[in-house]
């Protein structure tokens, strides 16, 4: 089975897909594992990606998907693979479509985590690190034991990352959602779009995602 799974930051994608690739042996192929394979064999695209990223540039579509290919070409994808962090947009998920039909594969299930942008700002802007000995908490899930004093070193000065502030979560939520909703209606014509609830607990999260797979 061919699996692609998306999700907003903060939705649990990455737990997910380990639970996935646990239980049903799938490989897990995400577009910097395939960026780093193709560069350590040194194959011509795996060299132009790296000629690119060394310059801090965007490797361009060509570039990438060349090298998807290159991966879906695999042996050890005969028997399926989890797709992550590839297609990011709409050139890319039809680009992705005559790669697999070239190769003789399609798409059979494209697994959405949805959580409400809300939720995820709350998930990902709740983050706090002890000033003092870089303990890490998170308001809602993991706050120190004592409000406003670290568990470890009784300090009481915390700090947020940068990327942990609430506005650039905010825009970082914003920047993704308009990136993925072509995506997903483009998966949703097709028939193969399926929307899990990421608000659940993790397990009952991975039960919907098993239903899917094994239906």
């Amino acid at each position: 089975m061919n699996i692609v799974l998306m999700g907003l930051p903060g939705a649990g994608k990455g737990t997910q897909a380990e639970k996935i690739v646990a239980e049903y042996k799938f490989p897990h192929i995400s577009t910097g594992d395939m960026f780093r394979l193709a560069m350590k064999n040194e194959t011509e695209l795996g060299l132009k990606a790296k000629s690119f990223m060394d310059n801090g540039e965007l490797v361009p579509d060509d570039v990438t998907n060349g090298i998807v290919k290159e991966r879906l070409s695999e042996s050890d994808v005969v028997n399926g693979f989890l797709l992550d962090g590839f297609p990011r947009t709409l050139k890319q998920a039809e680009a992705l479509d005559n790669i697999l039909s070239a190769l003789n594969k399609k798409i059979d299930a494209v697994i959405n985590i949805n959580v409400d942008p809300n939720v995820l700002k709350e998930r990902l802007s709740g983050r706090i690190i002890c000033r003092d000995c870089g303990s890490t908490y998170h308001k809602l899930t993991n706050p120190p034991k004592n409000e406003g004093t670290c568990d470890r070193c009784g300090n009481h000065d915390f700090y947020q990352r940068e990327d942990d502030k609430p506005e650039t979560v905010e825009n970082r939520i914003q920047v993704n959602l308009k990136q993925t909703e072509p995506l997903l209606n483009y998966y949703k014509n097709k028939g193969v779009l399926f929307n899990v609830n990421g608000e659940d607990d993790i397990d009952s999260v991975f039960g919907k995602i098993r239903e899917i797979i094994e239906k």
